[in-house]
């Protein structure tokens, strides 16, 4: 178990976060009847169902982010990680 997230750890941490806030958001729409499978329509669910632009907006930050470190091999510096890590606890 990780106690706090650090330099090395911070962009390992935030993928973990990231996939709960998806797997969470996956679990509500399957509950609503919907079968939402990709990241984009989640946030769209979000945005255009919910009406939550607010939200919508913070999730496909946080998915452009994931995408980055995912596919394209990118690094988040230790506060923008931290930020990130913080917005998917909200």
């Amino acid at each position: 178990m990780i106690k706090e997230v650090n330099e090395k750890n911070c962009n390992f941490i935030f993928e973990d976060y990231y996939t709960s806030l998806l797997e969470l958001l996956q679990a509500v729409t399957f509950k609503k009847g919907f079968n939402i499978l990709n990241h984009l329509c989640l946030g769209y669910y979000l945005r255009d169902i919910l009406k939550r632009g607010d939200l919508y907006v913070i999730f496909d930050d946080l998915r452009y982010k994931r995408n980055a470190l995912t596919y394209y091999g990118s690094r988040m510096d230790y506060e923008t990680a931290k930020q990130a890590i913080e917005k998917c606890k909200k």
